[in-house]
């Protein structure tokens, strides 16, 4: 084999195999805006394991979580706010059997204070 020859093959191969790929995702991406939904819907129903892999395969392994101020730096809107995603959230895993309390913050003295 001629020198260099090798690698001309070798980039036809790369080439084909990049338009290959390229038409695979472009017809499922066109199946997907089609008929997506319907397909999670179904196997949501029918394969309730397959789907909650396929949900656990999307949350990223690693996530950084930078903890600032919290609660501390939170305005009185963002704090409700944040109560009725949680309420709704805790009504829509355990729908009747959700227990809420009701109830409403207190000021407490803080035990050191610094000069």
């Amino acid at each position: 084999m001629p020198p260099g020859e090798a690698g001309v093959t070798m980039g036809h191969a790369q080439r084909t195999r990049h338009l290959f790929n390229k038409a695979f995702l472009e017809a499922l991406a066109d199946d997907f805006r089609l008929y997506g939904r319907q397909a999670i819907e179904k196997v949501r129903k029918t394969q309730p394991a397959a789907y909650m892999k396929i949900c656990a395969l999307l949350v990223p392994r690693e996530m950084k979580v930078e903890h600032s101020q919290g609660v501390k730096a939170m305005s009185d809107e963002e704090i409700e706010a944040a109560i009725e995603l949680i309420k709704s959230m805790l009504e829509a895993r355990g729908g009747d059997d959700a227990k809420v309390i009701e109830g409403t913050a207190e000021r407490m003295p803080s035990a050191c204070r610094s000069s």
